[in-house]
């Protein structure tokens, strides 16, 4: 089992809450942390942008990762969105197999 701990950025609350959702009622993440207050410092088309925005937290596996790049990138309202896909180097085995339980799709052994 690959778990992966992906990032991204969105520009507000309820834009993070509607695609977190849409990525675990899909079966894409088993679970994603809304973190607000972040503040990102960033160049964009020359100039540099300071902007208040909420860090997802996405919990999945190796296997859902494509599926979950064209979800993100259909659904986020960012012409280029962030998705860092970092692996998970170990865990609480029981908390890993919740992650890989969570994105098999149902029936799944």
């Amino acid at each position: 089992m690959d778990i992966l701990v992906c990032f991204s950025t969105c520009p507000d609350a309820s834009t993070a809450e509607r695609i977190a959702r849409t990525l675990v009622e899909s079966r894409l993440a088993a679970c994603v942390n809304l973190l607000p207050g972040v503040r990102s410092i960033y160049r964009w088309e020359g100039a540099i942008a300071s902007e208040a925005e909420v860090l997802m937290m996405i919990k999945t596996t190796t296997a859902q990762l494509p599926a979950l790049r064209e979800h993100l990138v259909a659904l986020h309202p960012y012409d280029v969105p962030e998705l860092i896909a970092l692996p998970v180097a170990d865990g609480l085995p029981a908390y890993l197999q919740w992650i890989a339980d969570g994105v098999a799709p149902v029936g799944t052994p």
